[in-house]
């Protein structure tokens, strides 16, 4: 953690602590980019108060484990003091060390950290342990019981600053292909083995880790092994950067003799393909009725006209959708000879799908959570 002596006189150029009442009076010991980390990010914290609010920071012991203490004065003059941590970058995996830091200090809640950029991920991970955070992009979450404060704003979803070279998210075809192995494989493949299996070149797949890691959907022994996969989170993970229409070409269909015979009709035909959704997750964890019948297929036009389906833009009833990578079709099995997807690929598809889809999907999920020695290979 990084400390400075601020000095009231600079801070005091600042237009938003102009005002006396305003003025941040500190004694911290911060290098100068933790300095300017501070001072930004309480200026976007005022601006984001209310009318009438103010805010100024404390004079602290220079032994305080923690960045700072700010002040929040209510119009009605009651106020309340907020534990503050900033950090230049902080991933899922570090949040953990900011709730130490906190411990540490002996402080009592609310917490804030302020970063310069915060993903999504980590902003989660930060509601979840309910603290407070403000990063520069203008991601913003304070809540405050007394005196009563709520403030929330939205920001940056991408790093501006990131590396281009580093994976930043799990979007594409061969991100999805990782995806699959890691959350099918019940011990934690090696590096090699994993890009073998997902067909993808060993740097790119170390890339993919390294990203997973910092986002603890994966724990690793030292920046190496793959010690263990919380494979639900990497689906949701999954399923938030790669929706399924950005994995496939949806086309919408009518089939007039419902369900049941579409999946007939299926079972005979000598198409390529594997049934998702609803229809696929209610062979492990049933539910209501499926009203809709989604199946990734080859081609669509030809598949529809040989299945005997209808062309709809309301009212349809089955989605053909031509995937981006057949990886869709990994571990597609045959049950009364209909093909259904995996369960993981089922789950992901239905995380993202219309109307139910996303309660389906963590039915199937807990159902995937009982039963792992069924499905992971």
């Amino acid at each position: 953690m990084l400390h400075v002596l601020c000095n009231i006189g600079f801070l005091g150029n600042l237009p938003w602590v102009l005002p006396q009442s305003r003025l941040l009076h500190s004694t911290c010991n911060m290098a100068d980019s933790g300095n300017i980390l501070v001072q930004e990010g309480l200026r976007h914290l005022h601006g984001r108060l209310p009318p009438g609010w103010k805010v100024r920071e404390l004079d602290r012991r220079s032994t305080l484990a923690i960045d700072a203490i700010v002040e929040l004065i209510a119009p009605d003059r009651r106020s309340v003091r907020v534990a503050v941590e900033t950090k230049s970058q902080l991933d899922p995996k570090n949040v953990v060390a900011v709730i130490e830091a906190f411990r540490v200090a002996d402080v009592s809640p609310p917490f804030l950290v302020i970063s310069r950029y915060l993903s999504p991920s980590v902003r989660e991970r930060l509601r979840e342990r309910t603290i407070n955070f403000l990063d520069l992009t203008g991601n913003t979450y304070l809540v405050v019981r007394e005196p009563g404060l709520f403030i929330e704003t939205q920001g940056a979803n991408e790093d501006p600053d990131r590396d281009e070279r580093s994976a930043r998210s799990l979007r594409g075809p061969k991100a999805g292909r990782i995806v699959r192995v890691l959350v099918d494989s019940k011990d934690p493949p090696g590096v090699r083995e994993l890009a073998a299996a997902a067909g993808v070149d060993a740097g790119y797949t170390s890339r993919v880790l390294a990203f997973l890691d910092s986002e603890a959907l994966v724990t690793r022994v030292g920046h190496g092994r793959l010690q263990s996969v919380n494979w639900p989170a990497l689906l949701r993970r999954w399923a938030l950067d790669a929706p399924l229409e950005a994995r496939g070409a949806i086309g919408t269909y009518l089939e007039p003799r419902g369900l049941p015979s579409f999946l007939a009709r299926l079972g005979k035909s000598t198409e390529t393909y594997a049934v998702t959704g609803s229809l696929a997750a209610a062979r492990f964890a049933p539910s209501a009725s499926s009203r809709l019948g989604t199946v990734w297929v080859r081609d669509a036009k030809e598949a529809a006209v040989r299945l005997g389906l209808r062309p709809a833009d309301s009212g349809a009833n089955v989605l053909l959708i031509e995937p981006s990578d057949e990886g869709v079709l990994r571990g597609a099995a045959q049950h009364e000879g209909v093909v259904y997807a995996a369960p993981s690929q089922v789950a992901a598809d239905l995380l993202t799908s219309p109307g139910r889809g996303p309660a389906e999907a963590e039915e199937l999920i807990a159902w995937m959570q009982e039963h792992e020695d069924v499905w992971r290979g």
